[in-house]
């Protein structure tokens, strides 16, 4: 079957936000207008179709990111036009609403990683959260081009001005109208096109008629005057433009529009939208910006990769005949189809029944079904194309991340970094009949998701969960009792601390067994020395020679691991350590894997008490927002949890304090600012980095796990 919506006319795009900026209510507004739902689902009533989870429904927050197809023909194309050419003036969306909150942090950063542009939500009485500031890295760190939308600008306190300010100052100086608003708060009437110099409301039970309206006569001269600087800030990017307008002619809207459309796709500006999803205005608005501003597949660079055995760069041009390659990057349990592998595709076409070569793993699996999604409704298809994104059923080793393509041409997309966990909570299942399916459930939700880790204490034979947050581990746990009817008993939260060493030092480790017949002999001599941080663990081999065996040297990593995994002070993970295999000895007969595994892990430990070992615990980045009489409190309470405040900022009858504190501190932070504020002050926090802990805590904390 053709393609039946050209390259051009496709837009893959996600909408990001801090948590509460009504992303989802924006989302389920776009599924309304572009007729995939004849019925507006609202968060607080529990109905938006993107959060299907029942947990989502519960909490009224995003948990998963939701993939749809859907269709949009911009607002400003004339009716016959509508008729009678319905099909060319249409373009299809890939749609993903990603979660708000730090805990879900994974879902944004891998759905930017498959998407080409963004739409990113603010509340238009917060202007920029922290979350807004960590997507926006994200979005950063991708190149993807991106729109604003200032939201909620009918609330009490709402504020385009301030909203907008914090937008230029916090995350980019390059923002820039394309619209204002018509009053604010209870009054916010409509929205002032300033390209079209038009003023436009929203008619209708849901908004869906868009009424022309003459521009208040006391908004004229600031309309002209956001105007003015918007045209100077698109001619900057165009010579030929800016030449015609220093010559005094006024740039006509086709003109503009392209050069707004060149500069945003470069990121050299971000055009700022505006409207209230919830009270229906300006989001059709934002669907005409997707179309207008954000980029088809036909507008980003090649795809580039490497090959998977020479290492020499490639490149994947988005054409249908092009050869197939594709980005896994998400993995979901489906309670009516088994294992769901969301990807992109980058090249090429993939046909139902083909053969996929997983890159990253080396194997090939074969393309049974392969669907569109719509949320959790799906469409079967025969097969997808350049630029699309859909799901595959039934992928048996695909995981997130991996590169899929043809065997005859290969190539190795660059993978998704994620973040480590930092709180860790030991469970265990309520009766025996639970012990086995517990261990599926835990295996295939850590398949989903890269930043909940699962481990065992062979010392205490305890099970260990690892994740982003408090909330993070709740989800995941709530959702083994409803998906797969685990009933489990958790502990309190752990910090998820880990060791380093300050120094280089070296030492030997013998392992020599000799008790009638065989013995036992491996002999290996190591050098360790700190790593910068972030770098994680690194073997090097510098035995000449053959001292040592070529067959020995693997199982001597695989000690110095074991021991780098169960730590020197408290038996947490060393970090950022690289150590050096120089030396050893080995014995014709007794020699054997098992002993030079010992050995390895004997001259680790014994070079690491050496080395002057530390303990490190995760540094969080909090802000919190209070009424301006409980500021002296507040801050108290925060320096007496070791915290340092970083920063004080005025909001409108508010203070926002930014600090760093120690995650082992902020564990019932929430009861207690509840308390000290009478119930009008919130938090949100994240992870920063991980710090050397003072003394004493450390001494604590050694006591505490012996």
């Amino acid at each position: 079957m053709p393609r039946i919506y050209p390259l051009e006319r496709l837009r893959d795009f996600g909408i990001i936000a801090h948590i509460d900026a009504g992303k989802t209510t924006t989302s389920e507004r776009v599924l309304f207008y572009t007729g995939i739902s004849h019925k507006i689902g609202e968060v607080h009533e529990g109905a938006a179709v993107m959060d299907w989870m029942d947990q989502e429904r519960e909490r009224g927050i995003t948990i998963t990111s939701a993939a749809t197809t859907c269709f949009w023909m911009p607002s400003y194309i004339s009716e016959e036009d509508r008729v009678a050419k319905k099909q060319e003036n249409t373009f299809r969306f890939n749609l993903i609403d990603t979660p708000g909150h730090i805990d879900f942090t994974v879902e944004v950063k891998r759905s930017l990683r498959v998407l080409d542009g963004a739409v990113v939500v603010f509340d238009g009485v917060a202007g920029v959260e922290p979350q807004s500031e960590t997507n926006w890295r994200y979005a950063d760190e991708y190149s993807v081009p991106r729109i604003c939308f200032i939201n909620k600008l009918d609330r009490t306190g709402a504020s385009f001005e301030k909203s907008f300010a914090s937008i230029r100052e916090r995350l980019n100086p390059n923002a820039i109208a394309i619209q204002l608003p018509i009053g604010s708060e209870g009054d916010f009437a409509g929205i002032i096109d300033l390209l079209r110099m038009q003023a436009f409301t929203s008619e209708g039970e849901r908004g869906e008629k868009i009424v022309e309206m003459p521009i208040p006569e006391n908004m004229v001269e600031a309309a002209k005057a956001a105007r003015h600087e918007l045209i100077e800030k698109i001619v900057e990017n165009d010579e030929q433009l800016m030449e015609k307008y220093l010559a005094g002619e006024e740039p006509s809207l086709a003109d503009l529009k392209r050069v707004l459309r060149k500069a945003t796709l470069e990121v050299k500006i971000i055009p700022v939208l505006v409207g209230s999803a919830l009270k229906n205005k300006g989001v059709q608005f934002v669907l005409d910006a997707v179309v207008d501003y954000l980029p088809s597949p036909l507008d980003l660079p090649p795809t580039k990769g490497t090959h998977p055995e020479s290492g020499e760069p490639v490149e994947r041009l988005p054409k249908d005949d092009a050869p197939f390659s594709a980005l896994a990057f998400k993995v979901a349990a489906d309670p009516f189809v088994g294992s769901l592998t969301f990807f992109r595709v980058y090249s090429g076409t993939l046909k139902k029944g083909s053969y996929i070569y997983n890159v990253t793993k080396g194997e090939t699996e074969r393309a049974g079904r392969i669907l569109r999604m719509h949320a959790n409704d799906r469409e079967e298809v025969d097969e997808l194309y350049a630029g699309d994104i859909g799901a595959l059923v039934g992928m048996k080793n695909t995981t997130t991340g991996d590169t899929l393509s043809t065997q005859e041409d290969p190539i190795l997309l660059e993978k998704i970094i994620f973040p480590e966990p930092v709180i860790s909570v030991r469970i265990e299942p309520k009766t025996k009949a639970d012990q086995e399916k517990m261990g599926v459930a835990l295996r295939k939700l850590a398949d989903e998701d890269p930043t909940f880790r699962v481990s065992g204490n062979p010392d205490t034979g305890e099970t260990i969960i690892a994740g982003m947050g408090e909330l993070h581990l709740e989800v995941l746990v709530e959702r083994m009792k409803r998906e797969f009817k685990v009933e489990a008993n958790v502990g309190r939260p752990q910090v998820s601390y880990k060791e380093t060493i300050k120094k280089e030092a070296q030492a030997e480790g013998k392992y020599v067994k000799q008790s009638g017949g065989r013995g036992q002999y491996g002999h290996v001599k190591i050098r360790i020395e700190p790593l910068e941080i972030g770098k994680g663990f690194e073997f090097v081999n510098e035995i000449k020679g053959g001292t040592i065996p070529q067959e020995y040297i693997n199982p001597t990593e695989k000690g110095i691991k074991e021991a780098v995994s169960r730590g020197i002070l408290a038996g947490y993970p060393v970090i950022d350590v690289k150590a050096t295999l120089y030396d050893g000895s080995f014995h014709e007969v007794d020699s054997s894997e098992a002993a030079f595994k010992m050995a390895g892990s004997m001259a680790f430990k014994s070079a690491a008490q050496q080395a002057g070992p530390v303990i490190l615990e995760p540094i969080m980045s909090v802000q919190v927002t209070i009424p301006d009489q409980y500021l002296g409190d507040v801050t108290g309470d925060i320096s007496a949890k070791r915290g340092r405040i970083e920063n004080i900022d005025d909001r409108p009858m508010v203070k926002v304090i930014d600090a760093f504190v120690p995650l082992a501190e902020m564990f019932g932070y929430a009861t207690k600012l509840r308390s000290m504020t009478q119930g009008r002050g919130n938090y949100t926090m994240e992870f920063h980095a991980y710090e050397e802990v003072p003394r004493s805590v450390g001494e604590e904390i050694i006591a505490g796990r012996k």
